[in-house]
């Protein structure tokens, strides 16, 4: 990735490392170490990526602690991984264009906009709008009637933002986005779907991002609630009145019904479902494709479905995979048992069978004349 040209030393000043080697070594790019050009500042992430980095072109090395056999310029920091995307965010990505208000949006009646917002051709702010500083919003984006977007926001093209939806400051939200459609709430009378107004909102907390085509339904009366922090990926659909905590981690094709909520820091695999009206606890992990239909406790490690604690799932797919062998085995069991069982009643000898005795007839009494 190429961007400004920047010395070790400054790189050091900026990440408060130890420089180990000369300051004046200038690169203009970040890479991964097999990728990496002599103009590149690539990371070493431990011991085990010494072989790759012994072998790298990087010419300026992000290090845990100091590697002698390493013969260029180390800046020695406690989170190499971490230093990584610091000095790529300062240095190398490059900076959005402040546009202004483009000629061609649409602004309603008592929209508020506050310094530095950009708004580009095609977005529409329906009334009362409010958006915060530096706050940018792209091509195609839609915001609802009373909606409040925060401070330094990013709405790439074609976001739905619908009405009376609040967000708070540094929210990244993708393409093809929709925030504030209606929940999914029916009541069933007399053979008819009858719609349930949804009049609730949305509320998504500071430092939010939302992947693209991500559907976050309002709630029926009160309000769906993503806590700050949270990441979401691509295709997830978080249903009506959901709460989903702070610094989740949501990873793409997950599906959480209706009044369901999460923990803080709360990490669920692609293509997990969690039932309706289920309390996941904090810090719980949940395995891909794990379908939760109970409430799961705090730290719980949780996979398949019905999901269970991830030692059991173990335990039960070790045995599924031995399930054609038993079977195989029970049916040679079966047919052996029943040859025993017929060779028995072949050879079991009748019954014998005691002679008759007759009955000897009644004496009849002579009297005397």
């Amino acid at each position: 990735m190429a961007g400004s040209s920047v010395s070790a030393a400054e790189i050091a000043t900026f990440l408060k490392g130890t420089l180990i080697g000369p300051p004046d070594a200038v690169v203009t790019g970040a890479a991964g170490l097999t990728d990496a050009k002599a103009s590149d500042v690539a990371f070493v992430h431990g011991d085990a990526a010494l072989q790759d980095a012994s072998s790298s072109l990087a010419g300026v090395l992000l290090t845990s602690r100091h590697f002698p056999d390493l013969k260029r310029p180390q800046i020695v920091v406690a989170h190499p991984a971490l230093a990584m995307t610091q000095i790529v965010t300062e240095f190398f990505v490059s900076k959005l264009a402040d546009v202004g208000i483009s000629n061609l949006a649409h602004l309603g009646k008592n929209v508020r906009l506050s310094d530095g917002v950009s708004v580009w051709a095609f977005v529409t702010l329906d009334d009362g709008v409010a958006v915060g500083r530096g706050t940018r919003l792209y091509p195609g984006v839609f915001v609802g009637k009373g909606s409040v977007i925060g401070e330094n926001c990013l709405l790439y093209p074609n976001v739905t933002v619908r009405e009376g939806v609040t967000i708070g400051n540094r929210v990244i939200i993708h393409p093809g986005t929709v925030i504030g459609s209606d929940g999914f709430g029916y009541l069933q009378q007399d053979g008819r779907h009858h719609k349930i107004p949804q009049i609730g909102t949305v509320v998504i907390e500071d430092d939010v991002e939302l992947g693209a085509n991500v559907t976050v339904d309002r709630a029926t009366f009160a309000a769906t609630i993503i806590r700050r922090g949270t990441k979401v990926d691509n295709l997830v659909q978080i249903a009506h009145n959901v709460e989903i905590g702070e610094h989740n981690i949501i990873v793409a094709q997950v599906g959480i019904a209706g009044s369901s909520s999460t923990g803080h820091h709360v990490m669920i695999g692609g293509q997990a479902g969690i039932s309706d009206h289920i309390r996941v606890g904090d810090q719980v992990m949940v395995a891909t494709r794990a379908g939760i239909i109970h409430d799961v406790a705090d730290r719980e490690i949780v996979a398949g479905f019905p999901a269970l604690p991830h030692k059991a799932w173990l335990k039960a797919m070790a045995v599924l995979a031995k399930l054609p062998e038993l079977r195989e085995k029970v049916r040679d069991a079966e047919h052996r048992l029943a040859a025993l069982e017929a060779k028995t009643t072949t050879a079991q000898p009748a019954p014998s069978r005691k002679p008759k005795v007759a009955s000897k007839p009644a004496a009849t009494s002579k009297r005397k004349r």
